[in-house]
């Protein structure tokens, strides 16, 4: 037997595919959605930061799909360890445009299409790279160049910059200032905390068709105790212990189960 019908539940509540209108918000999620909202309005660059598996990805996915898209595109781009070339092929086709061959020739046309769209239309451009933290130093010096648009006069370009802490450090580099100078808002992940743990077990069984009695309280409390902040280790972690209990038969999921789910989600 499947354990989501042990448990009675409609699918895996803890898996990566939540739909946005299911999302939870947690703290990180909250903040980094204001930033986002605002950086919509006012164009711009936003940086936002995270450990791995705090949910940086899923906040901009669920805040993407808010966008109108009568009034706004977005463009998601995640290869990030790419050639400058690369990266504006990846651009040209996110965005509709027939690559040219040379770089020059892409960055003339990627400009003229978002001022096209901008100017002409009123059309807003929104633009992420995820995994950032991985762009050479001649890509992010582009950028800088790419956001310019009318001798610095407009913003064309909304782009959002998600990586990995690190990126922060790398922004902050000499090389880079004058990209750093264009972050309208930043936002570093904290990591979902102890008093949200609870809550969101809550909120995710109820979506999936289960009553939150499932997990006892200390059960939740020794999965979040296992994840260090990460929400993609917690949900690991709960899914493992909803299989485990229901391999015993068990009427709820303890905290002997959480662990358990925890040692076999670890790489050593």
């Amino acid at each position: 037997m499947m354990f989501e019908q042990y448990w009675h539940l409609s699918r895996n509540p803890f898996d990566k595919s939540l739909p946005a209108r299911d999302a939870f918000a947690t703290r990180d999620y909250r903040e980094a959605t204001s930033r986002l909202n605002f950086l919509a309005r006012a164009g711009g660059i936003g940086l936002l930061t995270a450990p791995p598996g705090a949910g940086k990805t899923y906040a901009i996915r669920a805040w993407s799909s808010t966008l109108n898209p009568n009034s706004a595109a977005h463009v998601y781009v995640c290869l990030s360890t790419v050639s400058p070339v690369e990266f504006y092929r990846q651009l040209c086709q996110g965005l509709g445009i027939e690559p040219a061959y040379r770089k020059s020739d892409m960055f003339r046309q990627v400009q003229e299409h978002l001022r096209y769209r901008s100017v002409d239309k009123g059309l807003q451009t929104v633009v992420t790279v995820d995994e950032a933290q991985y762009l050479s130093a001649d890509i992010l010096r582009d950028l800088k160049m790419l956001a310019n648009f009318d001798m610095d006069s407009r913003d064309c370009l909304t782009l959002v910059l998600a990586g990995q802490p690190v990126l922060a450090d790398v922004l902050s580099r000499t090389a880079h200032e004058a990209l750093a100078q264009r972050i309208v808002v930043s936002y570093a992940f904290r990591g979902i905390a102890a008093d949200e743990a609870a809550p969101y077990v809550e909120a995710m069984l109820r979506c999936a068709g289960a009553a939150p009695t499932v997990f006892d309280p200390v059960a939740v409390a020794a999965a979040h105790g296992c994840c260090n902040g990460s929400i993609r280790r917690l949900n690991q972690v709960l899914t493992g212990a909803l299989r485990i209990g229901a391999q015993q038969g068990a009427a709820s999921v303890d905290a002997e189960m959480v662990l358990s789910a925890s040692q076999e989600a670890s790489l050593r």
